[in-house]
């Protein structure tokens, strides 16, 4: 939803000259003078609903494949040292991988260590297939499976309920979908498979949810940015994002690729290339450690670190 303000302004090229020894008038009264200087009423409340609307902080993580790691990262900073802006968050949404790391985040922070484990070994399962994802008789979206229902609580999707986001994508009508209602844990599972549904990748039936068919939510909306508040984007591509890595370089072109604003880098080709061919452990733990120090530089500069 956008809200959009009109302002008009009437500008003239020259104004006539008062006679000399004259006051002017400027039409600005003393009453005039004193509401600029004392707020009235009117103003401390729309201090108030800016004031509030600036607390009122969400999380959107990135669409990103086994670059989720990277989000794994972030979020231990955000819950070893970001409690202050924790405190604030009304909201998490995600695409892909990332709407997997925001329902940890959210209904059970304490096992972020055991989703690192649980994305080594899938990541190690998957090199060693002779295809990797796409080796026949392999079921990645049954491995992902077994690690979402180990590691959510029994009680995630009342946890997550009207607070995680999750961007999915119709087969039907190529449409993106946020849902935020999860009536069963089943749903929310459903919908978390969904989102993390990469055709022909994953498989070749798409999810099942509510009489309709979802894939991956990254297609349609990468980056979910809520209408209420402000939403911190974290994503392992760099670009014009909250918390990502920092390329450097003399040319700054940006692509918007589904709501995601991104560099147009060398660096970024082999991100994307690793987000679908998991890389080394090495190369993944490195991965884990940017985003922590990338999310803590956050902190820091929001004055939200502790």
């Amino acid at each position: 939803m956008l809200l959009c303000a009109e302002v008009s302004q009437t500008c003239t090229d020259s104004l006539p000259t008062e006679p000399q020894g004259k006051p002017k008038n400027t039409g600005v009264s003393s009453l005039s003078l004193l509401q600029g200087i004392f707020p009235t009423q009117e103003s401390n409340r729309g201090l108030a609903h800016i004031e509030a609307r600036m607390k009122h902080i969400n999380l959107s993580f990135a669409a990103c494949g086994f670059l989720g790691i990277y989000h794994l990262g972030a979020a231990s900073a955000l819950y070893n040292h970001g409690r202050k802006l924790l405190k604030d968050v009304k909201a998490c949404a995600g695409a892909s991988a990332g709407s997997l790391v925001a329902s940890v985040l959210l209904t059970a922070p304490q096992k972020i260590e055991e989703c690192n484990k649980f994305t080594y070994d899938f990541a190690e399962e998957i090199r060693r297939q002779s295809f990797g994802a796409l080796t026949p008789g392999y079921d990645f979206m049954a491995r992902l499976r077994s690690g979402v229902e180990s590691i959510l609580p029994a009680n995630a999707h009342e946890l997550a309920h009207g607070r995680l986001h999750v961007s999915i994508t119709n087969t039907r009508t190529r449409r993106n979908c946020l849902v935020s209602s999860f009536p069963s844990r089943e749903d929310l599972v459903k919908v978390l498979l969904a989102s993390s549904f990469l055709p022909i990748y994953a498989g070749l039936k798409p999810v099942e949810y509510k009489g309709q068919r979802w894939v991956d939510g990254g297609f349609t909306n990468s980056l979910p940015v809520l209408p209420v508040g402000r939403t911190v984007t974290i994503s392992p591509f760099s670009g014009r994002l909250d918390v990502c890595p920092q390329d450097k370089g003399r040319l700054h072109f940006y692509v918007s690729i589904t709501n995601q604003e991104v560099l147009l880098s060398v660096a970024n080709l082999v991100r994307l290339n690793r987000a679908l061919s998991p890389p080394s452990r090495r190369t993944m733990e490195l991965l884990y450690r940017r985003g922590f120090d990338d999310a803590s530089r956050f902190l820091l500069k929001e004055n939200w670190f502790e």
